[in-house]
């Protein structure tokens, strides 16, 4: 007998899993909204991953693995439109999210918002079919405001709808205990409405490789200390920091090489970035421009190499929700610097699988450099530690289970609720307006009278 799989949906307004890595608006949420699904399929999920249209070009539906689809909506210009500005588009966003479940007929058992504003969308699509729904939200506004300040560009509003939807969502999903204790401090979420699942990695696309293999790949000199910079290249990414650290071994800067992978761009021309514009000042203000490259954006499948290739990964946000590239740099082998902040500390454990420092702190960040690439025996034993400690605790597999569990029991939940619901409506209906017991009643849903 076929068994019938559960149909779910994920939200991702700005981030789809289809996006090419790298740029301003390009990061973990796409990986994020990419990776579970695949292994959501293997325990008995289709999903369809819903996300704003960029392009006139791309299909409305487009097939991207068994059972996972990705629907592009349309809400506003068929263009790339930054995050920040999109909150207004998202009405729209809402309201042809339900034509097309009208139009498709299909039913969700359980929805997944991904960021404020596709909780937003979520919101209004379980007002209308009832749909429970869960959020991630990725990055809080709050958080944001206190570290970003007068740069935060979003709308003043999104603090408002964070707010109302811890109140209407049928549940949370923090990616690590910060998250979840900001969550609480910060917007009062009851903690019985908050579980903690954090993000992952896929061992199918990073695992260890011989290092000298990986820089013959490359083009990189094997006798050099690599130090890796691999993100976004966005200020409070905090690339700044360790291009300010190198400067602080300058005594060592001709032995070592920071290498940077990001950006908008394959191409690294500073003409059409603002940030490497300035990082690429802040190297020469600092006299070790000869001893840092940036080498554009890189496609996924090259990632692995540069982890493998490098001595140690540098990460040092301002803030950090949680961070999917110190997990990448560890099932590679390669151990990491951190900033002691949100899911860094909770991915990294101190003096085993890498260090933590303070963001801002060049000065603490080059100590730990200068510590860990003296030491070959202290390398090698945090290379062991880290792919034990990934595999272990933070693959999409595990990731999708804990997932799992906790879809099952917001979807039982609500098959109660709505049972209870019907019988009632039933039972009122057929008491004040002379219906009878049709089996339609049994089987859809008919809302309360008291609704």
């Amino acid at each position: 007998m076929k068994i019938m799989k559960k149909r779910i949906a994920f939200i991702s307004e700005h981030a789809s899993p289809l996006a090419t890595l790298g740029g301003v608006d390009s990061g973990g949420q796409n990986v994020y909204v990419a990776e579970l699904p695949k292994q959501l399929v293997k325990l008995g999920y289709n999903v369809d991953i819903f996300t704003r249209k960029e392009s006139a070009e791309i299909n409305e539906i487009i097939t991207w693995l068994p059972g996972i689809r990705v629907i592009h909506i349309k809400a506003g210009p068929e263009k790339i439109v930054a995050k920040e500005k999109l909150l207004s588009l998202m009405e729209e966003f809402a309201n042809n999210m339900i034509a097309f479940i009208r139009r498709e007929e299909v039913v969700y058992e359980l929805i997944h918002a991904n960021f404020f504003m596709s909780a937003l969308v979520a919101s209004k699509v379980k007002r209308v079919f009832h749909i429970p729904y869960v959020v991630t939200f990725h990055a809080l506004g709050l958080v944001r405001k206190i570290h970003q300040k007068e740069m935060d560009q979003f709308p003043a509003e999104r603090i408002d709808i964070e707010r109302r939807t811890f109140r209407n969502a049928d549940h949370i999903i923090a990616e690590c205990p910060q998250d979840k204790e900001d969550m609480i401090r910060l917007y009062h979420a009851p903690p019985e409405k908050i579980s903690i699942v954090p993000c992952g990695f896929s061992a199918k696309e990073f695992y260890p490789i011989d290092k000298k293999k990986a820089r013959r790949i490359l083009g990189f000199n094997e006798n050099e200390k690599i130090i890796l910079q691999l993100g976004r290249m966005v200020p409070r990414k905090g690339v700044d920091n360790a291009i300010r650290a190198l400067g602080q071994l300058k005594n060592d800067a001709n032995s070592l090489r920071l290498v940077i992978v990001g950006g908008e761009h394959d191409k690294p021309d500073p003409s059409l970035s603002p940030e490497l514009s300035r990082l690429k000042s802040i190297a020469e203000e600092e006299g070790v421009d000869s001893s840092v490259v940036f080498t554009g954006r890189k496609q996924r499948d090259a990632l692995k190499f540069y982890y493998a290739a490098s001595d140690v990964f540098i990460t040092t946000p301002w803030y950090e929700p949680f961070g999917i590239t110190p997990l990448e740099a560890m099932a590679c082998g390669t151990p990491v610097i951190g900033s002691n902040v949100g899911g860094i500390k909770f991915t990294v454990e101190e003096g085993k699988t890498g260090f933590l420092v303070p963001p801002h702190d060049p000065k603490a960040l080059a100590t730990k450099i200068e510590k860990l690439i003296a030491d070959e025996k202290l390398l090698s034993s945090m290379h062991h530690n880290a792919v034990k400690r990934v595999n272990k605790y933070f693959t999409w597999k595990s990731v999708a289970l804990s997932c799992h569990h906790l879809y099952e029991s917001i979807i039982l939940a609500n098959h109660k609720q709505a049972t209870t619901s019907k019988l009632i409506s039933i039972d009122t209906l057929a008491a004040n307006a002379g219906y009878l017991l049709d089996p339609f009643y049994l089987t859809h849903n008919v809302p309360a009278i008291n609704e």
